[in-house]
């Protein structure tokens, strides 16, 4: 039996069916998560370790190749990158297969990484390696500073860290939240040397004072049973064991002469809570500020963790101290809110260009309204269909639903014309219902199956592409498929219904009908027949002349074939984001002060710009790597909003206008770069490539590999702005320590390393407690000691006899040059090359 003839009797029914479609698609879609694209970035897990004072290659050679070693074709493993760099950070980046579940990822990636800790050195595995999941979805920045100037950043950062970034955490939607421009706390001990030589006291010896008085301590408890009887009390013993005020560790004692004279730790040392790491200075507008980046959750909504942010925000900042605001210029939700939007308005204009259509055509309210219905039913009950493919409410899954519109009525159409050629017939509309749909339920079947196969290939597309087109095909599927089942269920029912026998007098509404809109109707349709008329005889000319026909045919795919050569190609058109990124880069060796000085003229140029409003400047962190270099800088340039700029400077004009005018600042190369048309692929516009190093000829060689190879590709010109920010030139001092004469003069090499890497590079000691957080405790030189090369030579360490011994009797400096950053690539060095196609 055909399956429309049940329901043409059962019209209740198949109103209930597409009722409960309704419904189902309804719940689904306030489920939904939203985004501006499906999620075709490759998942990835990201390890950390630290190595105060290390140079990159030692922490290449030390930490980053004995991870590497044992991470390395950890299950779903596409690639891995690592970089090492000056301020003693190594992060490797393990990017996996995409549908890879990430939680199974980091533990697989934990285990590894926990075989390899044994083999990195004691500093490492004491401040820890972190295995975390990476979010490459940027929901928003959220800046805190002080307009008045009342708080440092070493206040704002720490504020942020213990007062906002928990409760941001804690949002649903929110995957993670960054700290940049941080100065997390820590008790430093700033060390003089002069004053530890002159009591013969190593580095070591302090260090050693401080962990072995700076401990927690589980002291117990007088009273715990079991006891005799005739107890009545039972009360726990505290002590000191871990320390709070700086004050408490002033009073740490490092040594007992024999005189009895003691030594504390304030003889030898200024004790402060201070911050952790000056490696960043970071700004908005330039005034002193801390950025939070707030990243989004996989598969959340990103409108409504956006608003849940802005909410959060709005209710901390009522509790924030007099002097310290937030701004939130950042937001890239608001371009996927605009996106979204337009897609949406597109939507509506395609249902009313549809119903225009259809009303024109069918020309009876009756008829019209049976395939307008099948819109809705489609449309909403693909939400349903999406929520259980686990798809999302993206451009490309809406712009399915724009192009399916124009689908979904064609089989309605299809049922209502041939129920309608039967009753003219002189059959009754019930009759005519099944008479029409035992001729077409073969042809509405095959019509659905026909499109599906055009679309549902694609959802079989590997990679990135294949992620990106899959929601986009099946969506159109889907809504093709439910608008057969309502063109099998509902439109029959409904013809049987709704429709009119032949000669049956109208009822009011049709007489209304008829009064708004006959003569137009009567007027469209001569227009429509005479246009009929002329087209077939066209047509008809066309067919009697096969050589005409078939010539215009070559020619059209002649036009195609040309277009498909010289139409420019790509993966993602370029897109106004609503930011561009800055890139500055000193020459090597230049210090973080003048780096400084150069982010803060650079971000007075861009702000003097019309078109800009805002600029997030950090100096001592890199635009074009993404890591902390103390001769680089970013600004994240945010151009006015786009309703504000309709007239005004485009994307391309601003990032044109920008790199004109910070050419003029002679002290820094300053590239301008668009930001990654989707968000974690890549850290900006264009491409990015690597030159390895598998044969292990080092990194001069490296070097001129990549300088050839960019130099060429400068020459090349269907490309533009190629560069490499790898250099093998920076300048460093090698400390050439001769083990002989340290062994004359009693001096361990231990002795000397210690020396070094504690008034150098700082030294982890421990941990103490604040503000219901821990933090670190450091030592290190004050800076007033190891400020020149000289400096180093005149710093002493103690010998085997307890005399001190200027470390220039045993090393010689020497200028080297080497990498301010050790990129790998799956385990070979590598250097990047950017660059973006030709205009």
């Amino acid at each position: 039996m055909n399956i429309s003839r049940f329901f043409i009797d059962r019209p209740i029914f198949a109103a209930v069916l597409s009722i409960v479609t309704l419904i189902l698609g309804g719940i689904a879609y306030q489920t939904l998560s939203v985004a501006q694209y499906p999620e075709v970035v490759p998942p990835t897990i990201v390890v950390q370790a630290s190595y105060p004072g290390a140079p990159p290659e030692v922490i290449a050679d030390t930490v980053a190749t004995p991870i590497e070693q044992e991470v390395n074709g950890v299950e779903d493993m596409l690639y891995m990158s690592s970089q090492s760099t000056t301020d003693g950070q190594m992060t490797l980046t393990i990017t996996f297969r995409l549908g890879t579940d990430l939680d199974k990822a980091q533990v697989l990636t934990q285990n590894r990484v926990a075989i390899a800790e044994p083999r990195l050195p004691e500093e490492v595995r004491r401040i820890g390696v972190t295995t975390l999941k990476s979010s490459p979805d940027l929901l928003m920045v959220v800046h805190l500073l002080s307009p008045t100037h009342r708080y440092d950043q070493l206040y704002i950062g720490n504020f942020a860290l213990i007062r906002v970034r928990d409760a941001l955490r804690r949002i649903q939607g929110v995957g993670d939240v960054n700290l940049f421009g941080l100065r997390e706390y820590s008790m430093r001990v700033w060390l003089d040397p002069g004053r530890l030589a002159s009591r013969s006291i190593a580095t070591s010896d302090v260090v050693e004072a401080l962990r072995e008085q700076n401990i927690q301590v589980a002291s117990g408890a007088v009273g715990q049973p079991p006891l005799p009887g005739g107890h009545a009390f039972q009360l726990p013993v505290t002590t000191l064991g871990r320390l709070r005020e700086p004050e408490e560790f002033e009073n740490v004692i490092v040594k007992t002469g024999a005189d009895g004279r003691i030594t504390r730790v304030r003889d030898v040392a200024r004790i402060e809570l201070a911050a952790r790491d000056y490696s960043v200075n970071s700004y908005l507008d330039n005034q002193p500020a801390v950025a939070m980046a707030v990243a989004q959750r996989p598969g959340s909504n990103a409108l409504a963790t956006a608003d849940a942010v802005e909410r959060t925000m709005e209710e901390l900042s009522r509790s924030f101290p007099d002097g310290i605001t937030y701004k939130i210029v950042y937001n890239p939700t608001v371009f996927v809110r605009e996106s979204i939007n337009e897609v949406i308005h597109t939507l509506f204009e395609a249902v009313g260009l549809v119903v225009i259509v259809v009303l024109v055509f069918l020309q009876t309210w009756r008829a019209s309204l049976i395939p307008l219905l099948a819109i809705p039913v489609s449309l909403v009950g693909t939400f349903a269909a999406m929520k259980a493919f686990g798809f999302s409410l993206n451009m490309l899954s809406l712009f399915g639903l724009v192009l399916a519109i124009g689908i979904v009525v064609d089989d309605a159409i299809v049922v209502v014309e041939n129920v309608e050629r039967h009753i003219a017939a002189g059959l009754g509309p019930r009759e005519a219902a099944h008479r029409a749909m035992d001729e077409v339920t073969g042809a509405v079947i095959a019509i659905a199956f026909g499109l599906s196969a055009v679309f549902v290939p694609t959802a079989f597309l590997g990679g990135i592409a294949g992620q990106f087109y899959r929601q986009f095909a099946l969506t159109i599927a889907v809504a093709t498929i439910l608008s057969a089942f309502n063109s099998l269920t509902l439109s029959p029912a409904m013809c049987a219904l709704l429709l009119q026998p032949e000669g049956a007098e109208k009822d009011w509404f049709g007489r209304l009908w008829d009064r708004l809109f006959g003569r137009f109707f009567r007027a469209f349709n001569r227009v429509f027949e005479r246009t009929s008329e002329r087209y077939g005889g066209a047509v008809g000319r066309l067919v009697r002349r096969p050589a005409l026909a078939l010539t215009t045919y070559a020619l059209l795919l002649g036009l195609i074939v040309v277009g498909f050569r010289t139409i420019p190609t790509g993966f993602i058109p370029a897109q106004d984001k609503g930011y561009l990124i800055v890139a500055i880069q000193l020459p090597d060796g230049a210090s973080l002060e003048r780096t400084d000085a150069v982010v803060r003229r650079a971000g007075e140029v861009i702000l003097a710009t019309p078109g800009v409003q805002f600029a997030v400047a950090f100096a001592g962190f890199s635009g074009a790597t993404r890591a902390n270099s103390a001769n680089a800088g970013a600004i994240f340039v945010g151009p006015k909003p786009w309703e504000e700029r309709r007239h005004g400077p485009t994307a391309n004009e601003l990032l044109a206008t920008l790199q004109r005018r910070l050419s003029e600042i002679e002290e820094a190369s300053i590239f301008v770069i668009p930001p990654p048309p989707v968000q974690g692929l890549g850290t900006s516009g264009g491409f990015k490539l690597l030159v390895q190093d598998r044969a292990g000829q080092g990194f001069r060689a490296l070097q001129e590999a990549t300088d050839a190879y960019v130099g060429a590709a400068r020459g090349d010109p269907e490309v533009a702005g190629v560069f490499s920010t790898f250099r093998a030139s920076a300048p460093q001092l090698y400390a050439d320590i001769d083990r002989v004469k340290a062994e004359k003069l009693g001096v361990p090499l231990a002795n000397v390393f210690d020396t070094l890497q504690v008034y150098l590079g700082s030294v982890y000691v421990n941990d103490f407690n604040r503000f219901g957080r821990t933090f670190q405790v450091r030592a290190q030189a004050e800076g007033a000691y190891r400020a020149e090369p000289e400096d180093v030579l005149r710093i002493k360490t103690r010998n085997n006899a307890e005399g001190m011994v200027p470390l220039g009797s045993v090393v010689n400096l020497q200028w080297r040059s080497g990498s301010d950053r050790i990129v790998r690539y799956n385990m070979f060095p590598a250097a990047e090359v950017n660059g973006d196609a030709a205009p």
